[in-house]
């Protein structure tokens, strides 16, 4: 039989008390808007052409002692979508390439992350982009800034298999098929 002394009492409160606290640290991450940015590159007639998200959002689970538990999801708001210039911004976002109106946001959930060489994950999740899911798989590196952790990575995605550029615009001499999302996302306690 086990008898509790305060002293016993208090002992099993302060850690499991401890506990709570430094499990929600790691669950209860905010996104660092400002040093987050996402990005995409597309070679246009073979000359690469970067654009960028400014309106997103992210929940991310990350412990560094359990990185194979971590968890992530991230929304972008796809009428955020900046070329540089607001006439090609309007254009991106009709039904032959976003199709904004009908499909405000995209959105990637993860399903797995897996711990890889030199601290980086392997992650696997749904991306979906102008309604259309596709199971997607890509490294992610992870990095300590203070009390931020720093995820960087390069998503690879084929644009036709999502429907970005119909019509004329499928043809691959003009805009390649190929476009690479890359990633830097900030987050803290």
């Amino acid at each position: 039989m086990i008898k509790f002394t305060p002293a016993t009492f208090k002992k099993i409160f302060l850690t499991g008390a401890a506990l709570c606290v430094t499990g929600m640290a790691y669950a209860a991450m905010t996104l660092d808007t400002k040093a987050t940015n996402i990005t995409i590159v597309v070679k246009q007639m073979n000359v690469p052409v970067s654009a960028k998200f400014t309106r997103f959002s992210a929940n991310v689970d990350y412990n560094p002692a359990k990185p194979d538990s971590a968890k992530a999801a991230m929304e972008i708001e796809i009428a955020s979508f900046d070329l540089g210039d607001p006439e090609y911004n309007k254009e991106v976002l009709k039904k032959e390439w976003f199709n904004a109106a009908q499909f405000p946001k995209a959105n990637f959930v993860s399903t797995s992350m897996k711990s890889a060489a030199n601290g980086s994950l392997t992650t696997t999740g749904k991306l979906t982009i102008k309604g259309k899911s596709i199971e997607v798989s890509f490294p992610v590196t992870v990095k300590k800034d203070g009390n931020k952790q720093i995820f960087d990575g390069v998503l690879p995605i084929k644009r036709l298999a999502f429907n970005i550029g119909e019509g004329e615009w499928q043809d691959t001499s003009m805009v390649a098929d190929e476009v690479a999302i890359k990633f830097h996302v900030v987050v803290a306690p």
